[in-house]
């Protein structure tokens, strides 16, 4: 399985982003798809998550209702999808390296999941 996460950049308070990640290869069979973030000198943390079919979906204390994770397939035999993460009414405190993440069915609010991909800049002005 490989993750290639897209779409970070620099904005400035109040700004939206919207970053993607492209998941392709032998993909779980109702994988949960994850975005996480880690801000320098910090401990990466869970941001959202959500199942295959988007009937659970979990967000972090401090994005909910700021962001929204989502899901669609690009590849008819679902071996290349597509999870985005829309980020609204960004916070300087939002800066950080996002990571995208797949895991097999289960937990979504958990670090355990097992493919990552490389991450991707936000930096939030202030």
């Amino acid at each position: 399985v490989q993750l290639q996460a897209s779409g970070g950049g620099l904005v400035q308070a109040g700004g939206s982003l919207k970053l993607s990640c492209v998941v392709s290869g032998r993909i779980f069979s109702n994988a949960i798809m994850g975005w996480f973030r880690q801000a320098s000198g910090k401990e990466r943390e869970f941001v959202a998550g959500m199942n295959w079919s988007g009937g659970r979906i979990f967000y972090s204390d401090s994005v909910q209702g700021r962001f929204t994770i989502s899901r669609d397939t690009i590849s008819r035999d679902n071996a290349k999808t597509v999870v985005y993460l829309q980020m609204n009414s960004l916070k300087p405190e939002d800066t950080a390296v996002y990571f995208c993440a797949t895991k097999r069915p289960g937990l979504i609010v958990t670090s355990e999941y097992l493919y990552w991909g490389q991450g991707t800049q936000v930096t939030v002005s202030s």
